[in-house]
C-alpha cells in the first residue's frame, strides 16, 4: 500500500489509482516530504516551473516574488526545480515537439507549477501526464489545483474606498493578452459584484477589454483615449484596473495628456507593486506572492502523492494598500 501511495513505478497504474482513491475516501493525508523521500543513490525529485512570459519580460512582473517563495519551499523539502520561461501563445505541442513534453516523457519532471495563463488544451495535455498546480489562474482540466488570491474581497475593498471618497461612476480596465486569463475576468466579476453591493451603476461601455461587456482595445494610446472619452461624456471619475502594471501604464498615459491622478481621476490596481519613478503609489491590494509560491510547492507534492484526490482551490487573502491615487471626484 505504501508504494502505491508513493506512486512507485513498480506498482501498476490501475492498482495505484485504486489504492489512492480508497485512501482519499478514508481521509488519508500522508506526509508528502516523507512519502517522496528517496535514497541518496536515487535520482532527486525535480519539479518544473513553467512561467508564461519570455525571460526578458520582467517589467512590473510578479513572477520573481512567486519564484522566490517556490525556491525557499523547494529547498526546505529537498526538491529540485527546473525553471522554464515560455511565450504561452507559442506552445503548440501538436505542431512540433517541445522541451516541456520531452522533459515529461523522459521522467525528468514529477510535477509542474504553472505561473500565468497558458492555453487550456496545452494545460490539459500536461495534466494528463504529470501532476500540476496553477498559480493565480484556474483551468477546466480535471485534477489541477489552484493557489490564488481572494479577488472578491480585494476588489470590494478598493471599490468601497472609491465610494467613500465620493465616486459613484467607476470604470474597469484590463489589457488584451495573447492568452486570455481567467484572473482578469474574475476581478471584473468582483468589480460588478462590488458595484451592486454598494448600489452603484454599472454600464458595459465603462468596462474595457472584458469579454462581451465592453470595447476591446489593444494599444495603450487608444485605451487612454477611450478612458478620457468616458470621463468627458459619462462623467466617470475613477478606474479599477485589474493589475498594478495596467494601472501604472494608464497613469503614465494620462499624465502625458495633462490629466492628473488623483486630482482629475482616481485609479486603483491589484498586486501591491512598487511604483515606477515619478508616479504615486497605487491604492491596491498587496498579494503575498512569496506565500503563494511556497503553497504551490506544498500542494504539488501532495498532488504527486495522491493524484486522484479531489481538486483543491486555495485562496490567499491580500492586504489593502492605501496608496496616493484615490481622491475626491473633481468638481465639474
Amino acid at each position: 500500500m505504501s508504494r502505491s501511495l508513493a506512486n512507485h513505478p513498480a506498482i501498476s497504474a490501475d492498482t495505484r489509482a485504486q489504492v489512492q482513491s480508497l485512501a482519499a475516501k478514508m481521509g488519508y493525508k500522508g506526509n508528502p516530504t516523507r512519502t517522496l523521500r528517496r535514497s541518496r543513490q536515487s535520482k532527486p525529485l525535480t519539479i518544473g516551473i513553467l512561467i508564461g512570459v519570455p525571460a526578458e519580460n520582467v517589467a512590473m512582473a510578479t513572477f520573481p516574488f512567486i519564484l522566490q517563495g517556490i525556491r525557499e519551499r523547494a529547498g526546505m523539502e529537498h526538491v529540485s526545480i527546473d525553471v522554464c520561461f515560455e511565450n504561452p501563445a507559442s506552445i503548440e505541442p501538436s505542431v512540433r515537439p517541445h522541451n516541456i513534453f520531452r522533459n515529461i516523457r523522459a521522467g525528468d519532471w514529477r510535477g509542474t507549477v504553472l505561473i500565468y495563463p497558458f492555453p487550456e488544451h496545452t494545460v490539459g495535455l500536461i495534466a494528463r501526464k504529470i501532476s500540476a498546480v496553477a498559480v493565480l489562474e484556474s483551468y477546466s482540466a480535471p485534477g489541477i489545483d489552484t493557489i490564488d488570491t481572494d479577488d472578491s474581497v480585494g476588489i470590494l475593498a478598493l471599490v468601497t474606498q472609491l465610494r467613500k471618497a465620493g465616486h459613484t461612476r467607476i470604470g474597469f480596465l484590463t489589457l488584451e493578452y495573447p492568452v486570455v486569463g481567467h484572473w482578469a475576468t474574475r476581478r471584473f466579476g468582483a468589480y460588478v459584484e462590488a458595484l451592486f453591493s454598494l448600489g452603484l451603476q454599472f454600464r458595459p461601455e465603462w468596462a474595457i477589454n472584458v469579454h462581451k461587456a465592453g470595447p476591446h482595445i489593444k494599444d495603450d494610446p487608444t485605451i487612454t483615449e477611450h478612458v478620457i472619452q468616458r470621463m468627458r461624456e459619462d462623467k466617470v471619475t475613477a478606474w479599477v484596473c485589474a493589475a498594478d502594471h495596467q494601472a501604472y501604464r494608464l497613469m503614465e498615459q494620462l499624465a502625458a495628456r495633462g490629466i492628473r491622478v488623483p486630482e482629475d481621476c482616481s485609479v486603483t490596481g491589484f498586486d501591491g507593486l512598487e511604483p515606477p519613478q515619478g508616479l504615486h503609489r497605487l491604492a491596491s491590494i498587496r498579494v503575498p506572492h512569496e506565500d503563494i509560491g511556497a503553497a504551490a510547492v506544498a500542494r504539488l507534492l501532495s498532488r504527486i502523492v495522491l493524484p486522484n484526490a479531489p481538486r483543491r482551490k486555495i485562496l490567499v487573502e491580500g492586504m489593502p494598500v492605501e496608496g496616493q491615487t484615490v481622491g475626491p471626484p473633481p468638481k465639474r
